[in-house]
């Protein structure tokens, strides 16, 4: 028996910090060389929101981005500036380099869960490891930002880790600071992506897993449960009442059967195509997802590590709790306790709100430290134990397989779209239709034109809601003024066009449509527009 290593210095030596610049350059670099993110959500909305927002265009366009077009913008700011406003390539270094800082708190974790000799390459490896999973791979560099908001929440669950004996036998003041400060990096992960909540529900399960007296939990819940709200508040609060007051509903479009917005249907306008209702197929869902990417996704990827976690976790739990687990654990036991209550109660919210493996990008990241931390549990030969890990690991890296999205050279200006000459931008108006993402086209339009979306996910020229009757008599007014329409419609997809603009009595002027592409993705129709005859 290979005798615990003790925890050791909490400070990282200098060859410790050396590995994580090094990782964190790695992925900077790494993420230049794939080039500029060409995905649906980024042409969608990614591009259009922070535009939108600091070009005040609330009060001009209507759902130019379909539903996303309310969605909460300072996430989206920070990449934006820096894409408008300096190279290419340092906006995408910068955003490879936030998120290859993943790798700072993975290797925290595993290095104080760890023991076994030399933990800190075990932890190193465990750290590259995590961030080598099929579709943390695929979306470095993307502005999807699940892989930036998993910073803030893994920093969250490294702090509690790091500084469990102050959480547990420090002075309430100590506690409440080291819970508080824990809570607020994680509350600020939901108040700016509000599909994070569930890592603040699995974040209390972990405050609670640290044990300790009524008293201490209940310092450590509050202070933590106080500064959450504090996070969530500094970046969304003051977005929900702007929606608030401009729609009537603070999360406008979703839950709208409960907000009853005017300019919506009564409606959830969720995504619920992912959750699974039945409980077997809740029960297999990691088998699924894992077997079939379709499962739970709509990007395409193959990686077994969550289900290899979930498949060795469970186990160990129920050998934990019939006290049969290895006395000569390869973790710490206070240590995996907190990780396997973050990870469980987090998995089961998201399970049970959204089924979208992209939330879990997080627990694609941490399921080496937790099957690890599983594996070690078992009654079985440390020998043994090593040869399982090995074996699970070699099948996890020879199974994955990342579908990269599509990218573009990395030349500036960043978006650039060869649109047709506009004769008249003070008196025109442009309409959209379709599914297709086009947010960004219309960031490169003159300023003073308005962008309607009168057809696509969140309206349809027939709906009822009140947005399309704002629409239509919108257009009908721009019509009696004598003012100019066009049409924007992804090229392959002018019939649906066709028939949208029939519903609001307009016609395509067909001889005088002109097709346009951009820098970024995709071709596209400009057509003038005409009163059907």
């Amino acid at each position: 028996m290979t005798p615990a290593s003790p925890p050791g210095r909490t400070l990282l030596s200098a060859k410790e910090l050396a590995f994580l610049l090094v990782t964190v350059l790695f992925w900077a670099a790494f993420v230049i060389v794939l080039g500029k993110d060409t995905s649906w959500d980024f042409r969608n909305y990614h591009w259009y929101a922070p535009y939108a927002f600091l070009t005040h265009r609330e009060a001009i366009d209507v759902v130019v981005a379909h539903q996303a077009s309310y969605y909460n913008p300072f996430l989206d700011i920070p990449f934006y500036w820096l894409a408008t406003h300096t190279h290419a390539w340092i906006a995408l270094g910068v955003l490879g380099a936030v998120q290859g800082a993943n790798v700072v708190p993975l290797y925290l974790i595993a290095r104080e869960a760890l023991r076994i000799p030399d933990r800190e390459i075990g932890a190193g490896a465990l750290a590259l490891l995590g961030q080598t999973g099929a579709l943390t791979l695929s979306m470095f560099g993307t502005t999807y930002y699940d892989n930036v908001m998993s910073v803030f929440v893994l920093t969250g669950l490294a702090i509690l880790v790091v500084g469990r004996q102050t959480l547990r036998s420090g002075t309430p003041l100590q506690a409440a600071g080291l819970a508080g400060a824990a809570g607020f990096v994680t509350g600020c992960a939901m108040g700016l992506k509000l599909p994070e909540m569930p890592y603040c529900v699995g974040f209390a399960a972990a405050l609670l897993a640290l044990g300790g007296s009524l008293r201490q939990q209940s310092v450590r819940l509050i202070a933590g449960g106080i500064a959450g709200l504090l996070g969530v508040a500094l970046f969304s609060a003051w977005w929900m009442l702007h929606m608030k007051g401009l729609t009537g509903n603070p999360l406008f479009p979703y839950f709208n059967e409960y907000w009853h917005s005017p300019l919506a249907l009564n409606s959830p306008y969720r995504d619920m195509r992912f959750i699974p209702f039945h409980f077997w197929r809740q029960v297999l869902f990691p088998i699924l997802f894992s077997v079939d990417w379709h499962v739970a996704n709509d990007l395409s990827y193959q990686d077994i590590r969550i289900m290899v976690a979930y498949l060795t976790v469970i186990p160990a739990i129920l050998i934990w709790l019939a006290r049969r687990q290895n006395r000569d654990a390869l973790t710490d036991s206070p240590v995996t306790l907190i990780v396997f209550a973050f990870a469980a109660v987090s998995y089961f919210v998201w399970l049970r709100f959204f089924a979208i493996y992209r939330y879990i990008i997080l627990l694609e990241m941490l399921a080496p430290t937790l099957t690890v931390m599983a594996v070690g549990l078992f009654p079985l030969a440390r020998r043994t134990r090593y040869l399982i890990l090995g074996a699970l690991c070699f099948a996890v890296l020879v199974t994955a397989r990342s579908d990269f999205l599509e990218r573009a050279p990395v030349e500036d200006p960043y978006v650039q779209v060869a649109m047709p000459p506009i004769p008249h931008p003070d008196r025109t108006m442009v309409l959209m239709t379709g599914d297709a993402p086009m947010g960004f086209i219309a960031t490169t339009l003159p300023p003073q034109i308005p962008v309607l979306r009168i057809d696509g996910w969140m309206v349809q020229p027939r709906d009822g809601s009140g947005l399309t009757r704002q629409m239509r008599a919108r257009v009908s007014a721009h019509r009696r003024a004598g003012g100019d329409l066009y049409l924007i419609a992804d090229a392959t997809d002018m019939g649906r066009a066709r028939d949208a603009l029939a519903d609001y009595g307009l016609a395509i002027r067909w001889t005088e449509c002109q097709q346009f592409d951009t820098n970024i993705a995709g071709t596209y129709q400009w057509c003038p527009l005409s009163g059907k005859p």
